[in-house]
């Protein structure tokens, strides 16, 4: 066994190495760029060595420097983690000529596999059902227009050496072809070195179901169940479960068998992922192999209790799979959250920032219940333009599905993130929504169910008056404080105002205090409107972030941020401002006049911090509805903004390669 390995890789992914690779007495050693210097895998590593500026093409992804830190510490071995050079079948190469092991597949598995094209071939050859499609490089813009009108539409452009979602764009008609085949192509070449892109026919309303395999370098083989990862946006996952609601036992071996045997025909020797293309009625087709630790590994590892970084460390080291196809057993579900950084109420556009507050939920290891956060941040930590903006993965782990979405959706609730503007409302949402719940999943369930976007749910009748009764709770308890603050010239009176009224948003909520007296812990009966009395009950605190206690018979864990005169309440997906109110000040603040944002409809605003790619118009220009405008690249992506409505270019403000920040002007029309 090794005694120090290098991981190749940051954030939360290095992390996960590291803990491992710890338990098991073996040192580790961390590569960091500029921008990551106070990071935490820098500081979880033995050792840490600087590789390079910012940017991933001259610190991570470069081969040489990752050898030359081997070389210093005298690392035995590297992981390389998901992404970068973890599919780069030269890399593993070059650390052979050097004697350092790869804790990976070989090479020629990464070369067979690794490439969406070639890999495709060589499944052809295997007698693997694959998804129909031209396997060739496409040359240019007509030849795929041509090639996805000899398919038949829709079909789906994709970067050959792709993956995160990157590289890929539906296309259900002639101009979307062109389009889609010049923004895979920039892409495919500013993320992955390799321009070259392929068509293939778009399964409508798909499932998308992997298989993890873990195979040793001796021809043992096994699976270990599937993941079902058809919650995406933009080909990206976002939602990840295992076992998949949809499959029996019987698809479940079938393939189980087929990835198995396509990973031995590779001679595959390291964990790795079969994915495939699913139809409701159960039919697959081979979709790629992912030769890497996946993203959503946890839960596999959570279902079958097999830490798959350990197999791949072992494996690496020439050691034998202990585990035989018989040993693998499903346990339970598990359900994983990706927490990215990025503003669900402004269509998902990257955020920025530091985590001026970072909390995540407690970690559990029950048998009724698992909280598992894979992080690699702390508070105060960057989330930087230059890399993933993946904060965190929540997985969770219970006896049933039912149990392992109601344990995420109140872990979730529990995960306090400020400074940037993240997901977690999203995926508290999704949480209780109801097709998510019934396991009746297609990769277009986002698009499907938001199809204007993300925006806050309004609270039905029963959340308003949880959040009405937490409200409340917390006002009469900040007053009663100050009320007995030390120099007030009318102390309280020792009465407690019974009759409230709590405005939410735009709604008041009339509520009173049947019995109890605020303090901490706070416990009161209150009425809200003319409900029935219900208990009220919290260790809550002046200052603490999180409400946590009963309403009723109900367990609440609610999310708190001051604003001026109340409280911002988020909870199960409600987003709402609280204003804990007398009867009085409740009929006059309904009086006063709102104030309306400024008009911004006759101007192009830049959607997230980027780098402006091209400008796509001239001043006085007329565009159409739906022409494009601009590019802007952020976090790998490149978005693509075009007119919303028939207008002139009165005015450009931005120019290519400028760096912008969000909501900054890049034109103006008239």
């Amino acid at each position: 066994m090794f005694s120090k390995i290098l991981v190749a890789n940051r954030g939360e992914i290095a992390c996960r190495v590291m803990k491992t690779a710890r338990r098991m007495g073996i040192k580790t050693v961390a590569v960091y760029s500029d921008a990551d210097r106070d990071a935490l895998h820098v500081e979880m590593a033995d050792e840490a060595v600087h590789i390079g500026p910012a940017a991933a093409a001259e610190s991570y992804l470069v081969a040489d420097k990752i050898i030359a830190a081997c070389k210093e510490t005298g690392a035995e071995a590297v992981h390389p983690g998901y992404g970068f050079l973890s599919e780069r079948s030269s890399f593993p190469e070059a650390l052979a000529k050097e004697g350092i092991v790869w804790i990976g597949p070989n090479p020629r598995a990464i070369e067979a596999m690794g490439d969406k094209i070639e890999s495709k071939k060589f499944a052809n050859d295997a007698k693997v059902s694959t998804v129909p499609g031209y396997l060739g490089v496409i040359e240019s813009p007509e030849q795929a227009v041509q090639i996805a009108k000899d398919i038949g539409y829709p079909v789906m452009i994709k970067a050959s050496a792709g993956g995160g979602g990157k590289g890929m764009r539906i296309a259900w008609n002639a101009d979307e072809v062109m389009d889609g085949y010049a923004r895979s192509k920039s892409e495919a070449a500013s993320s992955f070195g390799d321009d070259r892109v392929f068509v293939e026919k778009f399964i409508e309303n798909p499932r998308h179901i992997e298989i993890q395999v873990l195979g040793d370098k001796h021809g043992n083989a096994i699976y270990l169940g599937e993941r079902e990862c058809s919650i995406q946006r933009r080909n990206q996952k976002v939602i990840e479960e295992a076992p998949s609601p949809l499959l029996d036992e019987e698809t479940r071996r079938k393939m189980g068998e087929q990835a198995v045997a396509l990973a031995k025909a590779v001679d595959y020797d390291s964990a790795g992922t079969v994915e495939f293309v699913a139809g409701q009625d159960k039919s697959f087709f081979f979709l790629e192999m992912n030769t890497r630790l996946q993203v959503e590994h946890p839960v596999t590892e959570l279902i079958t209790g097999v830490d798959l970084v350990e197999q791949m460390i072992r494996v690496a080291a020439g050691e034998e799979l202990t585990i035989s196809q018989d040993d693998v057993k499903l346990n339970g579900w598990s359900v994983e959250s990706r927490i990215y950084a990025e503003d669900p109420y402004r269509n998902f556009l990257p955020s920025i920032g530091r985590l001026v507050r970072y909390q995540p939920p407690e970690e559990i290891d029950a048998e009724e219940l698992t909280i598992r956060n894979d992080t690699g941040v702390v508070e105060g930590s960057e989330i930087s333009m230059f890399y993933d903006p993946m904060i965190a993965k929540l997985i969770t782990h219970a006896p049933t599905r039912e149990q392992a979405i109601d344990g995420m959706s109140a872990a979730l609730d529990a995960f306090y993130v400020d400074g940037i503007q993240h997901n977690v409302p999203f995926l508290t949402a999704l949480m209780n929504h109801p097709r998510w719940r019934s396991g009746e999943l297609a990769t277009s369930f986002i698009a499907d169910e938001y199809p204007d976007g993300f925006l806050p749910a309004v609270p039905d009748e029963a959340a308003y008056s949880v959040l009405a009764a937490v409200a409340l709770s917390m006002g009469a308890l900040e007053r009663e404080r100050l009320d007995h603050l030390p120099g007030r010239l009318r102390p309280h009176s020792g009465a407690i105002r019974e009759d409230w009224v709590i405005k939410l948003d735009k709604a008041y909520v009339p509520i009173r205090i049947a019995a109890g007296y605020p303090g901490t812990p706070v416990e009161l009966d209150v009425a809200i409107g003319d409900g029935p009395v219900v208990n009220v009950e919290s260790e809550w605190s002046p200052g603490d972030v999180l409400w946590s206690g009963k309403v009723g018979n109900q367990d609440v864990t609610v999310q708190v941020r001051p604003v001026t005169g109340g409280y911002r309440l988020d909870w199960q997906g409600y987003s709402v401002t609280a204003n804990v109110l007398t009867p009085r000040v409740a009929e006059l603040d309904q009086l006063m006049p709102e104030k309306v944002p400024p008009d911004t409809s006759k101007m192009l605003l830049c959607p997230m911090p980027g780098l402006v790619v091209s400008i796509a118009v001239e001043e006085g220009q007329e565009v159409k509805a739906g022409e494009q405008l601009a590019v802007v690249e952020a976090m790998k992506m490149e978005n693509v903004l075009k007119a919303e409505r028939d207008c002139v270019v009165s005015a450009i403000k931005a120019a290519p390669g400028d760096s912008l920040a969000v909501d900054a002007v890049i034109m103006e029309f008239s």
